[in-house]
């Protein structure tokens, strides 16, 4: 892999000499800098996207990529340029084929296939050996929840945050989710995610002094209208302190915890 440092260390030492030179003054260099936080990729003279760098400066975290509608080459294409300034990536809603196109392009990319995630880790380090800030629980209803469940963890621990995951502790069985609501009120913040009628972030909220953020799945029969049902109940809990993401989202909502 070429060094991707080369072209931007030396934009970045043009801009010095220039204030030092008195050329240009501090205010120009810093307003430069902001404008070359984005740039062009251009493969085969096709501009298809506007990388931008600037982001993990503005938000804390690089830009996330979101696969669904890009080709394999398309991502491999920007998660190389994101990663010339980055040291870690994440790719949502990733096929098995954008997975293998960025694992050839990066061999250190990791694929979570239920996930449907891929991460890029400083220095290929497992994603709970970034650990460093909060701890965040993601309890999960049902099984058939799980793919969104798992989205939204690995968001929380690329990000650099400890996550405890409860699975298939749904309101059809209560005594599950309570025998884990010890554990859970460990966290500091606490992720929902159920589909079919989504009762459980409500439950939640009546038993802990977290935020809870709640993700509606689109899992369920048919009057669930492919997660509105869910979403409605979130939206109208009567528990205080909680807020809802879009359906399906566990990115969203692994973000904002």
């Amino acid at each position: 892999m070429k060094n991707p440092q080369s072209s931007h260390e030396q934009q970045l030492r043009a801009l010095l000499n220039q204030v030092q030179s008195g050329e240009s003054s501090v205010d120009d260099a810093l307003q430069a800098l902001k404008i070359a936080g984005q740039t062009n990729i251009a493969p085969a003279n096709l501009k298809f996207a506007t990388v931008d760098h600037d982001r993990a400066r503005r938000c804390g975290f690089p830009e996330v990529v979101f696969c669904e509608g890009k080709t394999a080459t398309d991502t491999a294409a920007i998660a190389i340029e994101i990663l010339s300034r980055a040291d870690r990536l994440l790719l949502t809603r990733a096929s098995q084929e954008h997975a293998s196109a960025v694992q050839q392009a990066v061999p250190a990319a990791h694929y979570h296939e239920r996930a449907r995630c891929l991460t890029i880790t400083p220095k290929g380090l497992p994603l709970d050996d970034l650990a460093n800030l909060g701890h965040v629980a993601v309890v999960c209803a049902g099984t058939s929840d799980l793919p969104v469940a798992a989205e939204a963890a690995t968001t929380l621990r690329i990000a650099g945050n400890r996550v405890s995951q409860c699975n298939d502790v749904g309101v059809a069985g209560l005594h599950r989710l309570l025998e884990r609501i010890p554990e859970i009120r460990t966290a500091n913040v606490v992720v929902a995610v159920a589909g079919m009628e989504g009762a459980l972030p409500s439950v939640l909220a009546g038993l802990v002094d977290k935020p809870v953020i709640a993700v509606p799945t689109s899992v369920g029969y048919g009057a669930s209208f492919a997660g509105l049902s869910a979403l409605l109940t979130m939206l109208n809990s009567c528990a205080a302190g909680i807020g809802v993401v879009n359906i399906d989202n566990g990115f969203g909502a692994g973000y904002l915890a």
